[in-house]
């Protein structure tokens, strides 16, 4: 008898009500290491949930981001997002030598440096909120801003050019076909703008992060102005979107459950636990990032891997994975024993700026709560809209009241 071979599914990733999880992330969690076809790219891939084999791809040197470098790999955007000379498609140990630089501006020392700045800044945002009056938009008044106040900061942007510059990194993380072109021109501006600076920087350096990788030497030599434009670049838009768009989830998440809030009141200093909580819990993207490539056939889960297989791992899935978080798809600011959650990656490719999004948040979050103690919000919950154009889950606005 001629077996039948099930069909491949195609990643029909999708933003659900809120911040509730993806259906078709969710079924595959029975499956977790399964053939799925991307909306983007050229042939299939495997798409690994479970949490345990998401750990294994990221960390085990037969699965390489550098093999990559020239393929129309699989993915959910029109526009690759990821560039050649960038940090996230290289490999150790060069990864490891790059990394080392970058991570010195991420050390918990100078986080902690940075953090009555964050939270002077964040008490002036909260000012400005309180003399517009209510209702007021979280979004807008805080998300949008201080992350990349910060991050900006740190890199030596100034202040001029940095709206423009969120404009384009919110142009470039766009899912649309139809808006392809401008995520492709938004991609080139970035490269452009940082490249120039970059140049600036190496030839009358400062006290920042741009002037510190420009005169920096790796394996002996500088890095390429190419290689300094790319990786700036990525720094701003790993250092604030992500941030920007969970302070606006938690705060959603807190006001929208009197059970979290109640919870928090009654606890303050549990906020940063419960950030973590809320980390894991709520689907801060759409879908997929970027993959890596078998160089040599092996098994993963007793799933035979093709040398030269696309593998894409799910961190979302893998922070509700039932075999590591007892009833995974409920929010527990109680929770303990558990291992940490996988929002920031893992493996060589880990977040340099997770200490970073930490602090922020935590500042972004206490502040907030502080200042507003009867902070709600100004609508029902279900009015509230959320984000679906882009890989980016996040309210559109948030108007709150107090």
């Amino acid at each position: 008898m001629t077996k039948v071979q099930a069909p491949i599914p195609t990643g029909e990733f999708r933003h659900d009500d809120a911040l509730e999880p993806d259906p078709f992330l969710t079924n595959l969690r029975a499956t977790p290491v399964c053939p799925v076809r991307m909306p983007y790219g050229k042939g299939n891939c495997w798409l690994v949930t479970d949490y345990a084999n998401v750990k294994t791809v990221t960390t085990d040197r037969r699965f390489s981001r550098a093999a990559l470098i020239g393929t129309d790999y699989p993915r959910i955007t029109p526009v690759a997002i990821a560039q050649p000379e960038a940090i996230n498609l290289m490999d150790p140990p060069v990864l490891n030598r790059l990394r080392h630089v970058v991570a010195t501006a991420f050390t918990t020392a100078c986080v902690e440096k940075l953090r009555p700045f964050t939270r002077k800044r964040a008490d002036q945002l909260l000012d400005d909120i309180a003399a517009s009056g209510q209702p007021a938009d979280v979004m807008a008044g805080l998300a949008h801003r201080l992350p990349l106040i910060v991050i900006s900061e740190l890199l030596g942007v100034p202040e001029a050019d940095r709206s423009w510059l969120r404009e384009q990194t919110v142009a470039m993380m766009s899912m649309s076909p139809d808006t392809a072109v401008r995520a492709a021109e938004a991609k080139a501006e970035l490269r452009r703008y940082f490249g120039e600076l970059s140049a600036a920087r190496r030839g009358n350096p400062s006290d920042d992060l741009i002037s510190a990788l420009a005169t920096a030497h790796i394996s002996d030599k500088p890095l390429s102005a190419e290689e300094l434009a790319v990786l700036a670049m990525l720094l701003l838009v790993s250092g604030h979107d992500t941030t920007t768009n969970q302070i606006g989830n938690i705060v959603y998440m807190l006001l929208s459950r009197p059970d979290a809030m109640a919870w928090l009141r009654a606890d303050p200093d549990g906020l940063p636990r419960a950030i973590e909580e809320l980390l894991r819990y709520i689907p801060f993207r759409q879908g997929v990032g970027i993959p890596r490539v078998a160089t040599q056939d092996l098994e993963l889960d007793g799933v035979a891997i093709a040398a030269g297989d696309f593998v894409h791992v799910s961190y979302l899935a893998a922070n509700r994975d039932p075999a590591v978080y007892d009833q995974p798809d409920g929010l527990d600011f109680d929770r303990t024993d558990s291992p940490p959650h996988l929002t920031f990656g893992y493996g060589p490719h880990r977040c340099l700026g997770s200490h970073l999004a930490r602090m922020v948040l935590h500042e972004a979050i206490d502040a907030l709560l502080a200042r507003f103690p009867r902070l709600h919000l100004a609508v029902p919950p279900e009015q509230v809209a959320f984000n679906t154009g882009s890989i980016w889950r996040h309210p559109i606005a948030l108007p709150v009241a107090w």
